[in-house]
Parts: structure tokens; C-alpha cells; sequence
């Protein structure tokens, strides 16, 4: 049976001025995941509407699993704003479905069956959704993977909330505007690595993923290090490059291969994603067949 890898958190419509496209982080990952062979889950929740069902006629076209409860709460948009060089900023609307996942014995069921996730602190900032999320990852077997994508918007986080998923985690995803508000929250010094490290050591991490934008990435385990500069692409919006970066990382990681080879991988996926518009595009049939 193929490994299951789930996204566990919110499920939206990213709205730009001229489109709406299917977004949140956890489901954007975990499509990326099933393009590579895995048993790609998306897990959250929809309201009684027709952006609830458009979410999943899109995610059966898309061949994507899911389990996605229906709630009496809207589905969740995020309007989107995009600036010259194609970054994002986002008004995420509140009190909605994925705010409102419910624990279900199909979800247990899941849990127990998983064996790696992706979660973030975006879909914690309601304690509906994240007591499912912890009951969620309090059942996965013990040797499962539990990537925490960190994933800071707005003010929808705490120190709480972040030292909490931390402890679970056995992985980080962060990035460079992330990795300094961490520091501050939690009183740390050093270089961008310097607090990377201390991450890595403090939580006892498999692994730590760091995105720069366009100045690079770090993996860091405990026993070595990665950097890989930027590729210079034109970039069409980096909505959800983050979310494939970690997820092309994943696979490779799951597959065997080693962390040099799965960091160049994820960089390549990623800035392929940044030349696409929105986050779930297909990837390119190179980057594919590796698995295959």
C-alpha cells in the first residue's frame, strides 16, 4: 500500500482580482505529494454552499483524496493581492469552515493510517480545528512523519500555539520572514541559521526546511547542512511555492534519496510553481517520473 501523506488544516478559494484558484496550504501540499505516487489526502472542511462543492468537483478533477466534512459555516476565501514581482498579501476571512473541523471516527481512522502529515498554525487560530488537529497527530503511529509548515499569517498565531505544534512536529518548514518574528517570540539570537539550528536542536527535528525567496534555501538536520541558491525564473504569482517546495522535499525524502538530492528537487518544483498561476498546478513530467 502506498504511503499516506495528508494536509491537515484549511481548504479555500484564493480570490484574485481576475480569478478565483483552489488554495490552502495543507491541501496544496498535499496535492503536490500525490502528483509524486503518494496517497495524497486532503483534510478539512466546507460549508453547505457552492464554493463548498466546487472545492470538491475540483479536487476530483484533480484526483486528489479527501476527507472534507460539510459544516454550517462558509467556505473559507482568502482575497488576494499581488505586487509587481508577483508576492502575495492576503485578508483571510474568519469564522468559516476550516475553522470548524470536526473530529470524526473516519478521521481517526486516517490518523491511525498516516504516515506523514503536513499542519500549520493557520488552521489552529480557532480551537475547533485545532483540537482536531492535535487529536489527529496524538494518533498517528509513532514512527510517522509530522511536518509543521509553520505557516505565520497576519495575526493568526501564538507562542502557545507555535511551542505546542513544535513539541508534536519531527519537521519544520519556515521561511525568512517567519524565522525572524520566531525569534522575537521566542528571544532568540543569531543568524537565520544560527536560529534554525537552535530549532532543530531544542525540538529534536528530523529535519528543518528554510526558504529564502529569491536568496536561497537551507535544509539542516542533524548531521548536515544544504543551501541551494535561487533559480532565476519569470514568475507568474509564488502563491503555494512554498507549499510544493515541501512537498517535492517530502517525496524524495520518503523515497530514499538523499538530503542534497531531495533539496534540489524541491527547489526545481518550486521555481516551476513560481512560473504557474495559482498553487496547484500540474508539475512537469521530469520532476514526475523520478518515483515512477
Amino acid at each position: 500500500m502506498k504511503n499516506t501523506v495528508v494536509g491537515l488544516g484549511e481548504i479555500l478559494w484564493d480570490i484574485f482580482p481576475e480569478r478565483k484558484v483552489l488554495g490552502g496550504a495543507p491541501a496544496n501540499f498535499a496535492y503536490h505529494a500525490s502528483q509524486f505516487g503518494f496517497n495524497g489526502y486532503a483534510v478539512s472542511a466546507i460549508g453547505n454552499d457552492l464554493l463548498g462543492k466546487e472545492i470538491l468537483k475540483s479536487l476530483e478533477e484533480k484526483e486528489l483524496n479527501y476527507l472534507i466534512e460539510q459544516t454550517d459555516f462558509p467556505t473559507g476565501i482568502v482575497k488576494v493581492q499581488l505586487d509587481g514581482r508577483g508576492i502575495p498579501t492576503y485578508e483571510i476571512t474568519e469564522n468559516v469552515a476550516w475553522d470548524n473541523i470536526p473530529f470524526t471516527t473516519r478521521l481517526e481512522n486516517l490518523a491511525k493510517n498516516t504516515t506523514t502529515v503536513c499542519f500549520g498554525s493557520l488552521a489552529q487560530r480557532n480551537e475547533v480545528s485545532r483540537a482536531t488537529i492535535h487529536k489527529f497527530l496524538d494518533l498517528m503511529p509513532a514512527d510517522s512523519l509530522k511536518v509543521f509548515d509553520i505557516n505565520l499569517r497576519l495575526k493568526y498565531f501564538s507562542k502557545d500555539i507555535i511551542t505546542t505544534s513544535l513539541n508534536k512536529a519531527s519537521a519544520l518548514k519556515i521561511n525568512d520572514e517567519e524565522i525572524v518574528k520566531i525569534a522575537e517570540i521566542f528571544e532568540l539570537q543569531g543568524t537565520d541559521e544560527e536560529l534554525c539550528q537552535q530549532l532543530l536542536d531544542k525540538y529534536k527535528l528530523k529535519f528543518l526546511i528554510l526558504t529564502k525567496g529569491t536568496r536561497g534555501s537551507y535544509v539542516l538536520t542533524p548531521y548536515e547542512k544544504s543551501f541551494l541558491a535561487t533559480p532565476k525564473v519569470t514568475i507568474a504569482d509564488t502563491v503555494g511555492a512554498g507549499d510544493s517546495f515541501t512537498a517535492a522535499f517530502v517525496a524524495s525524502y520518503l523515497n530514499g534519496r538523499s538530503i542534497a538530492q531531495s533539496h534540489q528537487l524541491a527547489v526545481e518544483v518550486s521555481a516551476y510553481v513560481c512560473q504557474q498561476h495559482g498553487a496547484m498546478p500540474r508539475l512537469a513530467d521530469a520532476h514526475l517520473e523520478l518515483f515512477r
